[in-house]
Formats: C-alpha cells, structure tokens, sequence
C-alpha cells in the first residue's frame, strides 16, 4: 500500500505481515526503504525506528523491547550499528551502556551498568584493549587493569567484595602470571 512511480514504490507507503498486521510504515524511494520509517514484529509491535538507504538501516535508529521499552539508540551505516555513542538498555527500562565507536569498531569510551543502576564498568577501547575499572554491584571495585579478546592481561589489581586488595600482578591470557604478582 503506497505511492508507485514507474511500477516501484516512490513516497510514503506500508508493508504488512502475511496475517495482515502491519510490518513497515515509511518512505520508499525506488522501491527500497529509503528515509524515516518503522519496522514491526509480526503481532504488531514496534521492534526499530529509525532511517533507512536502499533498504538497510542507515542513519540515527532505535530498536525496542517486546515490552516496547527502548533496548537501543545509536547509529547505523548500511545495515549495521556504527559510529558514535550507542546506547543500550536493560528490558525494565534502566540503563545499560554507552559505547564509543569508529568505522564498524569498538573505540573509546566504554560505561557499563547493572540493572540496579550501579556502575558495573568504566574505562575505554584502544587498539583491541579494553582498560579500566570494574566494578561489583554493591559498588566496589574489583578489577583494575586491561583485557585483550575478553581475557585480563597485563598488569592488573583485583579485590574482594569488601573493597580489600587480594591481588596485585599480571595477567597472560586470562590467567595470573604468580612469577611476578603480590596475594594478599
């Protein structure tokens, strides 16, 4: 259902699931998504708005919950999430993280949260590390230090839920390096 020009979809138009509930509502140009628009499940409810180009997702979006809470905002380049801050958020409406990224990678600033709102991690991606503070959820620290492909490595302190140190070393590949390392 729209506006067709040359027997393809040009201006404003809808899309509808095979039972009938609404799939998409936007502009089209050249019979491809192209501009504002919103796509549906197939019961109806709101799963992304945002911008598209030549059918992808392209330009400043949000995807939603089947709740209907926000579960993302950030931006898109052909399809795929990209650069600038992307925000994600937990199903119950509270905030999740902020990512930094450049051309399809992950860099900069990085702020994680737990569900109960405390800080779960702050620090930043650089050259395929990941550095900063981690965090329990009552608060404390528990981990200072850096990791490479999800595994701590390089110099490091950890700490119990009390805030006490326990451990202060490296790490290679996940695993603690007792050569050269302080247990307290």
């Amino acid at each position: 259902m729209g506006e067709y020009s040359k027997g393809k979809r040009n201006g404003k138009g809808r899309e509808y699931h095979e039972k009938g509930k609404l799939k998409f509502e936007g502009v089209y140009l050249n019979g491809k998504r192209n501009g504002k628009g919103k796509l549906f499940d197939e019961n109806g409810l709101l799963i992304f708005e945002g911008e598209y180009m030549d059918d992808l997702r392209n330009g400043k979006g949000k995807e939603y919950y089947e709740n209907g809470q926000l579960k993302f905002e950030g931006e898109y380049l052909k399809g795929k999430k990209l650069n600038g801050f992307l925000n994600y958020y937990y199903q119950n409406g509270q905030f999740q993280s902020k990512e930094e990224y450049s051309e399809f990678v992950q860099k900069g600033k990085l702020i994680q949260y737990y569900e109960n709102g405390n800080l779960k991690f702050e620090g930043e991606y650089a050259d395929g590390l990941k550095k900063g503070k981690e965090y329990y959820e009552n608060g404390n620290l528990k981990f200072e230090g850096q990791y490479l492909n999800r595994q701590k490595e390089g110099e490091a302190k950890e700490y119990d839920s009390e805030g006490k140190l326990i451990f202060q070393g490296t790490y290679s590949k996940g695993n603690r390096n007792f050569n050269l390392c302080i247990i307290i």
